[in-house]
């Protein structure tokens, strides 16, 4: 009895659920335009690692390769976005 669920139930819906997501991986990635591991041609690229700094508005750490940066009294801060270095000091 449990070998004939297991058979005919529970095995095809496992598979049926597999197909289904790689299916829809696949799909996404050809809507997407990005069928090359999701590279975008022309985007600089970025070094994995480095110094995280934190954000004195929301704690966010962010790299600081790619933060956004001021200058205040000689000491360059640290943000996460645009929005937290226009709060700063406000």
């Amino acid at each position: 009895m449990i070998r004939t669920l297991f058979r005919y139930f529970i095995l095809p819906l496992l598979l049926f659920l597999l197909a289904r997501s790689f299916l829809r991986s696949f799909l996404a990635s050809l809507r997407s335009g990005r069928s090359n591991g999701g590279v975008v041609p022309g985007a600089p690229e970025l070094q994995a690692g480095g110094d995280l700094k934190r954000d004195p508005v929301c704690g966010t750490y962010v790299s600081g390769a790619v933060s956004v940066k001021r200058t205040v009294k000689g000491i360059v801060v640290h943000f996460c976005s645009n929005e937290c270095r226009d709060k700063y000091g406000a």
